[in-house]
């Protein structure tokens, strides 16, 4: 990860954390999760499920639902909260992640949670919370609904309690990311420094994944409205992958091609077979192939990638109380771990059995 690059486009805090970062050798226990905010589209696979699914291999890992995360921001929209946590079930085991290599969980089934967040909300500084670059960032952009909230202010909080209830050494996580989770540790090494050393300090672990642009050639969001999703049908692929913006410089389909500034040739780097990509690029930038005909390929492509994902899918949620029970079964594991977690910081923290 080439770091000099990544750090001219992010804030001191930032810069300070990623200058920090060491990749971690001895894996043992993972934690992450991801909010309930509709269907799971390919930047988030690449960007987080792809490298939960090499470390199922690795580590003991727990994977969560955050729906109580989810209301942070969203608080005064709550109808799709149910249907959403379920289309994430179904996402997350049709891509791959196998309850019987990981703990498959949701957030507000076990509580935990909440009780670990309220006890280390205790010792938080708010001028911690107050200087986190997301925060600030936020207040800035989301002008259309209050966020001058505990919940929002203290998610952080909440998060650290997500990741030290099972005192995992190991966490996945985007580059935006870092702060938080530096600001996690602290708050780790602060209750340790109070009551003893229960917590290990919870480690970043940046993958390598690869920028996919939206259909626009934008980050690719669901605010913007430019991402192929999971669910997506052939014929939805298909429409979407012909409507992307390609080479602007591409009047001609005999024009010279540069496919290094096409977002279509960013996707061909990572689902188009290697000696295929090496010959769509030459002969694009030879303008001997038009566009229509890359993005057909493409299309193939992408679709070869998500059929059997988009299968089981259909397949899990023709039947969603089976994969309701699978959730359920994981947080009920979920919750053995974290009982036992909280009698040891009830302990600490010298709270008088009654």
């Amino acid at each position: 990860m080439e770091k000099e690059i990544l750090v001219s486009n992010v804030d001191k805090e930032m810069k300070i954390a990623l200058e920090k970062y060491e990749e971690p050798k001895d894996i043992k226990r993972v934690l992450s999760g991801m909010r309930p905010t509709g269907k799971i589209h390919l930047g988030n696979y690449l960007g987080a499920l792809k490298t939960w699914l090499e470390l199922q291999d690795k580590a003991e890992c727990f994977f969560f639902i955050a729906d109580w995360h989810a209301i942070t921001t969203s608080y005064h929209d709550t109808k799709d909260l149910a249907d959403n946590t379920l289309e994430m079930m179904a996402d997350w085991v049709a891509a791959g992640l196998d309850p019987e290599k990981s703990v498959l969980f949701v957030q507000s089934s076990v509580k935990e949670h909440a009780e670990l967040h309220l006890l280390l909300s205790m010792i938080t500084p708010v001028r911690w919370l107050e200087r986190n670059p997301t925060y600030k960032e936020m207040m800035e952009n989301l002008k259309d609904r209050e966020l001058a909230t505990y919940g929002f202010l203290g998610y952080p909080v909440l998060q650290t309690a997500d990741i030290v209830l099972y005192k995992a050494d190991t966490v996945p996580v985007g580059i935006d990311q870092i702060p938080h989770l530096e600001l996690s540790r602290e708050i780790a090494r602060r209750f340790n420094r109070f009551f003893g050393k229960l917590f290990p300090e919870p480690r970043p672990y940046l993958s390598e994944a690869p920028k996919l642009p939206g259909l626009d050639g934008r980050k690719m969001s669901k605010s913007y409205g430019n991402c192929i999703y999971l669910a997506d049908t052939e014929e939805e692929v298909n429409k979407k992958v012909m409507s992307m913006v390609t080479d602007p410089s591409r009047v001609r389909k005999t024009d010279p091609g540069h496919p290094e500034i096409c977002s279509v040739f960013a996707y061909h780097k990572i689902f188009t077979p290697l000696d295929k990509t090496k010959e769509l690029e030459e002969a694009c930038k030879k303008g001997e192939i038009g566009c229509v005909q890359c993005k057909k390929e493409l299309a193939k492509n992408l679709n070869n990638f998500l059929v059997p994902i988009r299968e089981k899918r259909q397949s899990l949620l023709s039947n969603p109380s089976k994969l309701i029970e699978v959730f359920s079964e994981g947080s009920k594991k979920a919750r053995e771990v974290a009982k036992k977690t909280m009698e040891e910081v009830r302990n600490a923290i010298n709270f008088l059995k009654v």
